[in-house]
């Protein structure tokens, strides 16, 4: 009797917790206008339930030749492109719990950090700043990172 009284108990327990782990979870896709224009074969960022997963994402792409900037501006360009996906998944920065940056020149670590310390109110995400000998469109950096609803 106690067998059967226990199988019936994880039964029970295992189809009462399904709905908690089983439901799919939802999914949002942005592409930003550039990756749109090009037919890029990405996401700008998946908002996966509560969670956002933001590209990488650098301040350059393949439209052509660009006019040189510092490296001041070019981290405020990256930047900007993040927090632009951020907010289309309904976000703010201050919801961005990590971070990764690829730069091309480690010498550029300071100038990114007075960029970067303005987007966000007291609290920082995790960050990683990786050295990196190229990246695409000769960018000095690139970004991604993950957010978080609260």
């Amino acid at each position: 009797m106690k067998t059967r009284l226990s199988a019936a108990a994880v039964l029970v327990t295992a189809v009462l917790a399904a709905p908690c782990w089983a439901q799919p979870v939802y999914r949002s896709y942005f592409k930003s206008q550039l990756a749109v224009e090009h037919n890029l074969p990405f996401s700008s960022g998946i908002l996966a339930g509560d969670t956002l997963y933001i590209a990488g994402t650098s301040a350059f792409g393949p439209e052509g030749p660009r006019k040189p900037v510092g490296a001041e501006a070019e981290a405020r360009l990256v930047m900007d492109k993040v927090k632009t996906v951020v907010e289309e998944a309904g976000m703010t920065m201050d919801d961005v719990v990590s971070m990764q940056v690829f730069c091309t020149d480690p010498n550029n670590y300071d100038a990114f950090n007075r960029v970067y310390a303005t987007y966000f109110h007291g609290k920082y995400p995790a960050r990683a700043f990786i050295g990196a000998s190229t990246l695409l469109f000769h960018a000095r950096y690139e970004v991604m990172g993950i957010a978080v609803k609260p």
